[in-house]
């Protein structure tokens, strides 16, 4: 699970559980008060985190490192109301991501003009959906691999389309044989289920918090928008949608607006080892 350190400040204790403290993983904080408190405020990269109650004097956050996130110390606050608060850091040490070279259709790489309201159109869905938090937890299981196939892919590659620098892989792909079932990684909302130009038939499930999970290029999707599903449903299956080279599931994962590392959140949430 990675490894554990603990920090005593102002009779609040921090601990401190990640894979690896860099860009692109999940770092998870129990936070154990002197007493009862009926909210936590856990902040972090300039940004709230998702907090939850554990018990009655025990919370836990979820802080993702943002990919663009540079080395360096960053300062974690949790306020706890009633002049209770304590602070610590995270040290994010540097991590060298691979580049891959991918051979795609043209239309992938130059859209052409014609397509520009759609992308600009869908590009803002995400990113405003991104921004979204229900206040709630939505899942209570561990989170699930969403389909049986291993990782090929490692997550922040540098991708590299047809000769031209694109941006960074921020999902992990599982190459599984076309119609392979695809399982929810956890309970939660559909706030995304349509066919979008680059990632195809894509689903968006809300686990609550600011936590969300993509499911990319799908040949089928068995979700509506704002179904309710549970960790391990039937959510559709795998295809060769949008911009790909082949039949495959791209699973991305966002902790409140942090592009995240599924395997990390597998690692940390889930019932999976924790090794690359």
């Amino acid at each position: 699970m990675g490894s554990l350190a603990l920090i005593a400040l102002a009779a609040v204790q921090i601990s401190v559980q990640a894979r690896a403290v860099e860009p692109g993983e999940l770092v998870v904080l129990t936070i154990a008060l002197p007493e009862h408190r009926d909210a936590v405020r856990v902040r972090a990269f300039d940004r709230d985190a998702a907090a939850f109650a554990v018990d009655d004097r025990r919370w836990r956050a979820l802080v993702g490192i943002d990919l663009d996130v540079k080395p360096g110390a960053y300062l974690v606050t949790v306020e706890a109301g009633a002049g209770l608060m304590a602070t610590t850091d995270l040290v994010v040490a540097r991590h060298r991501f691979p580049t891959r070279r991918l051979t795609v259709d043209e239309g992938f790489v130059n859209p052409p003009p014609t397509l520009t309201d759609r992308i600009t159109q869908e590009a803002a869905l995400l990113g405003t959906t991104w921004q979204q938090v229900t206040p709630e937890r939505l899942w209570s299981a561990p989170f699930v691999r969403p389909v049986p196939q291993p990782a090929s892919s490692q997550f922040g590659t540098r991708s590299v389309f047809n000769g031209r620098p694109r941006g960074a892989h921020g999902g992990a792909d599982f190459p599984s044989p076309a119609g392979t079932p695809i399982r929810a990684p956890n309970a939660g909302r559909v706030v995304i289920a349509r066919d979008l130009y680059f990632t195809g038939n894509t689903v968006v499930i809300d686990h609550g918090l600011g936590i969300f999970s993509m499911l990319a290029h799908l040949s089928a999707m068995d979700v509506r928008e704002g179904d309710r599903v549970e960790a391990d449903a039937a959510i559709g299956r795998v295809g060769a949608t949008g911009r790909v080279t082949g039949p495959h599931l791209h699973w991305a994962v966002r902790v409140n607006g942090a592009r995240v590392d599924p395997l990390s959140v597998l690692a940390l949430l889930g019932n999976e080892p924790s090794g690359r």
